[in-house]
């Protein structure tokens, strides 16, 4: 039946049950009614439900069900339906209706690459009746967010409600809403959005989907601190259509690397995105080719043909993560889906498992397109769920950590600590020859810490012994003489050249201290001091809150006695200048305290190089864009794909010129 939010809504947009039950929409939306069996009445008032509540956050078909099967259904019975020639309204919102400044269209869309090529040809048929040469046409494509429609004029904020007459949500951007690209208002329309990623470790607990949380931030009410985390954050924003990154090209050049581009354009931002929009680009065009009531003739939205599959759990393994996080592996009877065999799908957290009913014998239904990994959309027929008591790694009994099940076994689990020294050597990033194979043999041998691999000699290397064979167990030696030999000559490189010390914390792997947060301390902080700080002391650094200060005071404590010893042992690290250091130099520069990421091959020096002299001046350098970047340098041989991401985050995008000059200005005597 109907939950008490989807009644708030089908009552708040005046929608009726008068062809249907609740019970009719159950089974309607469980299939266990076919659209084959809706009278037409019924068929559009089902329609008209599943879109009331899909846009009000609170779904009970997906949109690709929605459009696949109840709306081609429709188009089949009646291709000029009066349901298909409207905008699909917008939830409604407290408040009076207002005229939008402009119509506000819903795109036609096209599941096929076959659709497309109609779609073209029309375009091409109409350039050609007013003489434009079609093959000088121009295709601008952008992403097709999958966020909350609305409209912004600089003024006023509104939803797209039927196209015409909107509510006015001006009230978002007074609670701190940014907007995408250049910060700027009035671009016109757009979609609130929120960054997939931070929905995923922050609020898909709380929310049900991003939908549900997009209608959380128009509520009319003040929002809960989540929603106004991820506003402050910067992680949910309005994003004009104008701002989007594109790809741009002939028809020509469209039609001949069709797959790649979508693929492309797809990735390009980090919100969810289910479909990309083809448009021309010639105003003459547009203004000839004209709308519908309810779209533009000269756009079209392509979105992926989703495919899903009811299938059957064959078991649920758990693996235990470097953290100690056991996360729960779903074995599933091998399904093809988007051209891939599918074996295993990731769950969550045992939580999930535990709520959901995701054991031996389960069916759930499985969804993936070609462009994104498989999920589990929902479980059709739970079974009993098997919670592992014990690590599968090292035995030890298993804790509950909020949803997720932990092994703190964190100083003798075999997993853990393989994980911890990959990921030492790995972060470390000048040392090769200690792969996952590598220390797998090390551990068998009675290796625990990154320190008894610093410790070792030759001869230590080759006593090593190893079985080989699957049928007959043959014990050899692991390592030869000179893998031996390159071994220490390797461990020995790693101390002499040159690191980053704080790339040399971040390598221990504490518990929030990433190489970012490990700049950040050491930008007040001197490497040894970090070991002696308090809660208080940290918290005070700007990007610390006081929870992460506790759980890296905490984590600093375990690593100190292995850490000291390490550090002893004579690595060259660079040490970090303080921003006091920096102030009283003079040296701080327009780049100081900016977040910035060097791409290409650069032509003025190394880019290892450039980075340690950025550094110096008082930047941060980071490896990606995101939301937090300041510039992005680009050298040669710079893909659009990068250089549109980072616009489309309102990142600003120089040359290596540029760059150059920018520090030069502040420090004339700067030289690279």
């Amino acid at each position: 039946m109907f939950t008490k939010e989807q009644k708030n809504i089908l009552n708040t947009s005046g929608i009726k049950l008068n062809n249907l039950t609740e019970e009719d929409v159950f089974k309607i939306t469980r299939k266990i009614t076919g659209v084959d069996s809706l009278s037409d009445n019924q068929l559009v008032e089902f329609l008209e439900i599943a879109n009331a509540t899909y846009r009000g956050g609170f779904q009970f078909i997906t949109d690709a069900d929605y459009d696949s099967i109840y709306i081609l259904e429709l188009k089949s019975r009646h291709p000029k339906h009066p349901f298909l020639e409207i905008v699909e309204p917008e939830v409604a919102f407290i408040g009076k209706t207002v005229a939008l400044p402009v119509q506000m269209l819903s795109t036609d869309k096209a599941y096929s690459r076959h659709e497309v090529d109609r779609w073209v040809k029309r375009l091409q048929k109409s350039a050609r009746e007013i003489n434009i040469d079609d093959e000088k046409l121009t295709i601008l494509i952008t992403p097709k967010l999958d966020g909350f429609a609305a409209y912004d004029d600089g003024k006023h904020f509104y939803t797209r409600g039927d196209g015409k007459r909107g509510t006015n949500i001006s009230r978002v951007f007074e609670r701190g809403l940014e907007v995408g690209g250049d910060g700027k208002r009035g671009h016109g329309a757009g979609e609130i959005v929120v960054e997939t990623d931070y929905f995923e470790k922050f609020l898909s607990k709380d929310f049900e989907n991003s939908r549900n949380f997009q209608a959380a931030i128009l509520a009319e009410k003040k929002e809960n601190i989540h929603v106004q985390r991820a506003i402050d954050k910067k992680a949910a924003i309005f994003m004009p259509f104008s701002q989007l990154p594109s790809w741009q090209g002939k028809i020509a050049d469209l039609i001949e690397n069709f797959d790649n581009i979508v693929a492309k354009v797809w990735a390009y931002v980090d919100y969810d995105v289910d479909g990309v929009i083809l448009e021309v680009t010639n105003e003459t065009l547009k203004k000839y080719m004209g709308a519908t009531r309810h779209h533009y003739r000269w756009q079209i939205a392509f979105k992926a043909n989703i495919e899903r599959a009811d299938v059957k759990i064959l078991r649920v393994v758990h693996q235990t993560s470097r953290s100690g996080r056991v996360n729960p592996v779903v074995e599933i009877e091998p399904t093809r889906l988007s051209g891939a065999t599918i074996r295993r799908v990731t769950a969550h957290h045992y939580n999930m498992v535990k709520e959901k009913g995701i054991g031996p014998g389960a069916v759930i239904e499985l969804v993936r397109s070609g462009l994104v990994i498989p999920k589990i959309e929902r479980v059709i027929k739970p079974s009993n769920p098997i919670i592992p008591e014990t690590c599968s790694s090292c035995q030890t009994r298993l804790i509950w950590n909020g949803d997720y099940l932990c092994c703190p076994n964190t100083m003798e689990c075999p997993t853990q600590i393989e994980n911890t020294i990959e990921h030492f050597f790995k972060t470390l990033g000048n040392i090769d020859g200690f792969g996952p194979k590598t220390i797998s043999k090390l551990f068998n041998n009675g290796i625990r810490t990154v320190l008894d691999i610093y410790q070792m000699e030759e001869e230590d290397f080759r006593q090593m012994k190893c079985e080989k064979g699957d049928v007959e167990k043959n014990i050899m030696n692991c390592f030869g003489p000179v893998q031996s030999q390159n071994m220490v000559e390797q461990l020995q490189r790693s101390k002499n050249e040159a690191i980053e010390d704080w790339r040399f914390l971040a390598a221990f792997g504490v518990f929030r201290m990433g190489g970012g947060n490990c700049e950040k301390l050491l930008r007040h902080y001197r490497l040894l001091e970090a070991f002696d700080l308090d809660e208080s002391k940290i918290a005070e650094v700007e990007g610390f809150a006081q929870i992460t200060a506790k759980a890296i005071v905490s984590g600093l404590r375990k690593i100190k006695s292995q850490f000291m010893k390490l550090h002893d042992m004579g690595f060259n690290l660079l040490t970090t200048l303080l921003i006091s250091e920096l102030k009283e130099s003079g040296v701080l520069s327009e780049i100081s305290g900016k977040q910035i990421v060097f791409t290409g091959a650069m032509t003025s020096g190394k880019r290892t190089k450039m980075e340690a002299e950025a550094r110096k001046l008082g930047a941060k350098v980071i490896d990606a864009v995101s939301k937090k970047t300041d510039y992005l340098i680009m050298g040669e041989n710079v893909g659009a794909t990068k250089i549109n991401a980072a616009k489309s985050k309102g990142v600003k995008v120089i040359n290596e010129e540029q760059y150059l000059r920018l520090i030069n200005k502040a420090t004339p005597d700067a030289s690279l």
